[in-house]
């Protein structure tokens, strides 16, 4: 089987604190990604995507992909895939 490698893509990223400010500023932060749609809800946030909904719960992140896509993504697999980036 032939084996790949991820290639090194830089993401935007927002940790959701299950706080009403931390839903509201990821809420706005996804409406100016091309209207991209993210709703408030129990028990955390309601990510709309292609493939359907997927609720992003406390500590979860939400990550906009490199086509502008947004979806919810465990701590644990956030911190064994990505690395913080200094900003230019």
């Amino acid at each position: 089987m032939a084996k790949f490698r991820k290639k090194p893509v830089v993401i935007e990223a927002v940790q959701f604190d299950g706080s009403v400010d931390s839903g509201k500023r990821i809420i706005a932060w996804a409406a100016k990604q091309a209207g991209r749609t993210i709703t408030a809800g129990l028990p955390g946030l309601t990510i709309h995507t292609l493939e359907g909904n997927m609720v992003a719960g406390t500590d979860d992140w939400v990550i906009r992909g490199v086509q502008g896509e947004f979806y919810p993504c465990k701590p644990d697999i956030f911190r064994a895939t990505y690395e913080a980036v200094e900003e230019e």
